[in-house]
């Protein structure tokens, strides 16, 4: 009976949970792996999405954020963005059923209350690449800051430094077809890069406005670099 009543009451009370929208365009990946005798390559998207839970203390973060590997630009070339997902996907793997995924499992973070408040955070989190965890096992150390909006959203910062692609068996020498190519871009590809993210989370609770046509109004559902005079426009 008690567990029964515990079961109740956890579904009436669903956990507050906070939102990434994938589809907002301003939740960004960037990647830049440098090689010191070679190129500079720099892979961005701005399809970022999260689903996160907060535990009833509102200090303990669970929950999942994914890239499509389709929303991965890379450099701006056609060229190097289809290189990069025949890398990713080994040649295996339709690029559209292929995501890069972080794991969030008990994340302590401690949210900032007033407007302007910045906290930090730090954990490490397992990451996935079409599904293939590090080949050691390992996780990825996160850094970063939480900073609260006037609008109540929650604008991350987080950070990934010394991410190995190879460790993900991302490159040539994974992917079929390649292999003559491996030993000519050795120096070329850094197999060693960091990544950053800026994500806008909504708030337990928010109802976002429905999003507005490029034709009808200046707003989004989201954060942006509006003026203060477009987003009066916005509120009201």
């Amino acid at each position: 009976m008690v567990a029964t009543v515990v079961l109740l009451l956890l579904s009436a009370n669903p956990p507050p949970t906070l939102r990434v929208d994938a589809e907002a365009g301003n939740n960004t990946l960037t990647g830049v792996f440098d090689a010191p005798l070679g190129e500079r390559i720099t892979a961005v998207s701005s399809g970022v999405g999260c689903d996160i839970q907060l535990d009833p203390g509102g200090r303990n973060l669970s929950g999942r954020c994914t890239v499509p590997l389709t929303s991965i630009t890379v450099d701006a070339d056609p060229t190097k963005t289809e290189h990069f997902r025949q890398w990713a996907t080994n040649r295996k793997v339709d690029p559209a059923r292929c995501i890069v995924a972080a794991q969030l499992d008990g994340v302590t973070v401690s949210l900032p209350q007033a407007s302007g408040e910045s906290t930090q955070f730090q954990a490490d989190v397992p990451f996935t690449v079409c599904g293939r965890p590090r080949e050691d096992g390992g996780r990825e150390h996160v850094t970063g800051t939480v900073v609260l909006l006037e609008d109540g959203f929650y604008r991350v910062r987080a950070r990934v430094e010394h991410f190995h692609r190879e460790a993900y068996r991302i490159g040539p020498r994974f992917t079929e077809g390649w292999l003559a190519r491996v030993q000519a871009l050795a120096k070329v590809v850094a197999e060693e890069g960091t990544l950053e993210l800026t994500l806008f989370a909504s708030p337990p609770g928010h109802s976002a406005r429905p999003r507005a046509s490029r034709d009808s109004a200046p707003c989004s559902t989201r954060p942006s670099t509006r003026s203060q005079n477009e987003e009066r426009k916005c509120r009201t």
